[in-house]
This record gives C-alpha cells, sequence and structure tokens, in this order.
C-alpha cells in the first residue's frame, strides 16, 4: 500500500511593484517543493503555469492584472525560420554540455557581464556568489547547467559564452534561467541560440515542449518569446495555441526598432522574481 500524497500548503506573497509593467502591482501565490514527491509535484505544477526559483515553485496571483501568461514551444512541430536558421548556423560550432547543477566562478562572472549590460536595475544585480550558488544548486528536482563554450584551438570547449539553468520535466524542458556574453564582438543572437538549442534537446530526448515561463503583452523584453512557433499559452480552458495571424503580428511588432534600449533594464528576468526573502516573510 503506498502512502498518501501530501496536498501542499499554498501561501501569498506581500503586493510589490511590478517588475515588467509600470504603475502595477504584482502579487505570487507559491508553494515549497520538497520530499519524495518533490518532482511529481514540479511536474504538476509546471503544466498548471507555476515556475521553480530554488525549491519554491510560484505563478502571479495579481488581484487586477492578468498579462503573465504562461507559454511553451510545441518541440516537435517547431520549424525554424529564417533568422532562426542562420543564428543556429552562426553558433554551431559552440560545444553544449548538460553538467550537474553546481555553481562556478566562471558561471557568476559571465552572469555579472550579463546582468550589468541587460538588468543593471534590476534585483539580481546585487547577487554575490554565495547567492548564485544557492540559485543553481538548491534545487529539489533533475536539473542541469548548460554550458555553451566556444571550441578552443585543439577542439576541446574552451570560454564560456553562455549558460542556462534547466530542469527537466516529464512532458519537457523549463528554462529556468539563462544568461550570456551580452558583448562578444563576433557572435550575434546568443539568447536565441540557447532557446533553439532547447528545442533540439527536447526533440531529441522525445520531449513535448519547451517551457518558457511567461509572455507579458506590453513588456518589451518579454517579447521574444513570440518568435517560437508553434507557441502554446495557458488560459481558462487550459492549453491552447497562439493565432497564427495574430503571432505573426506580434512577431512583426517585436522584431521593429525601438527607441533607447528597448525595454531590457529595469527589474528580474522572468525566472529569479526578486529573490527568497519575499517567500519566506509571506509564511511568517
Amino acid at each position: 500500500m503506498t502512502a498518501p500524497v501530501k496536498f501542499p500548503r499554498f501561501f501569498v506573497t506581500a503586493p510589490a511593484p511590478c517588475p515588467y509593467l509600470p504603475d502595477r502591482q504584482e502579487r505570487k501565490v507559491f508553494t515549497e517543493i520538497d520530499g519524495p514527491d518533490a518532482e511529481a509535484l514540479n511536474d504538476a505544477l509546471g503544466r498548471i503555469g507555476f515556475r521553480r526559483s530554488q525549491n519554491v515553485a510560484y505563478r502571479p496571483n495579481c488581484a487586477s492584472c492578468s498579462a503573465c501568461v504562461s507559454v511553451r514551444v510545441v518541440a516537435s512541430e517547431f520549424r525554424a525560420s529564417g533568422t532562426q536558421k542562420r543564428t543556429m548556423k552562426a553558433n554551431g560550432d559552440l560545444i553544449a554540455t548538460a553538467t550537474r547543477p553546481w555553481s562556478t566562478v566562471e558561471q557568476y562572472d559571465l552572469l555579472q557581464k550579463y546582468l550589468s549590460v541587460r538588468h543593471p536595475d534590476g534585483g539580481m544585480s546585487a547577487m554575490d556568489e554565495m547567492d548564485y550558488a544557492d540559485m543553481v544548486e538548491q534545487t529539489p528536482v533533475t536539473s542541469y547547467v548548460i554550458e555553451y563554450r566556444e571550441p578552443g584551438e585543439d577542439g576541446t570547449p574552451g570560454r564560456l559564452v553562455g549558460a542556462c539553468l534547466t530542469d527537466r520535466q516529464d512532458d519537457g524542458l523549463s528554462m529556468i534561467y539563462s544568461f550570456y556574453d551580452p558583448h562578444h564582438p563576433a557572435r550575434t543572437g546568443l539568447g536565441n541560440y540557447i532557446i533553439l538549442d532547447h528545442i533540439r534537446r527536447a526533440g531529441q530526448s522525445d520531449l513535448p515542449y519547451v517551457y518558457l515561463g511567461y509572455w507579458i503583452e506590453g513588456s518589451p523584453r518579454m517579447q521574444y518569446k513570440v518568435r517560437y512557433r508553434p507557441l502554446e499559452r495557458l488560459g481558462r480552458q487550459g492549453w491552447e495555441r497562439f493565432d497564427a495571424d495574430r503571432q505573426s503580428a506580434l512577431i512583426a511588432e517585436a522584431s521593429a526598432p525601438r527607441r533607447g534600449d528597448g525595454g531590457t533594464h529595469g527589474g528580474n528576468k522572468d525566472g529569479m522574481p526578486g529573490g527568497q526573502r519575499q517567500y519566506a516573510a509571506a509564511k511568517r
């Protein structure tokens, strides 16, 4: 006789300024992931729009806003666009290796370089090496750090130019947090290449989906997620495909030149929502 699965306790964080849309407040519902059923719980919550941060699974629960929409790529049906094919070709020499979730100084230095350019005013900019180690190593589920390295002169893995903390779920790969060299003199599209490589990996492993986190219409730095077809979004009736014409319009809008920095500065990137203190405070 098997023991019954313990139903998780859920908590709600206090309202805080939204890091994605101005003049709005965010709030999250969350639960802890631990114990022998951690993998099954994380898989189940992932299918209904939760994201993992260390040993916590969370999703937006804002009182007057529903802009955050969970999205996932259907890996088995993905067809690369012309731009995506060029990105894959330009970076096809990179050596990608799935390593155990163990932080390194090299990863941390690359993260700091990335944050200083892409999110200089976000909450993660103050992370020290211990914070980064907690982010990577405190995982109760099957996780990897997939490293992307340039080949050395002898063909062996050389300089680290990208990395992604990734969870393997029973129905796909969940990209928890990715970062890369934002000013590489000879490479463009590293962030897109990391997503494309995850789609390839999912397909090779017969995993149907790649989870990209939240897409937020009106937040410029979240619009890159609409470029992958076919894309599904989680609504009240469950997962459904983006309308093809609607997605084409969103891709065109995301590809249009923007004034200024294009909205890359500011709050936290999806997948690392403000650190763990907010969750500890909500349980008191």
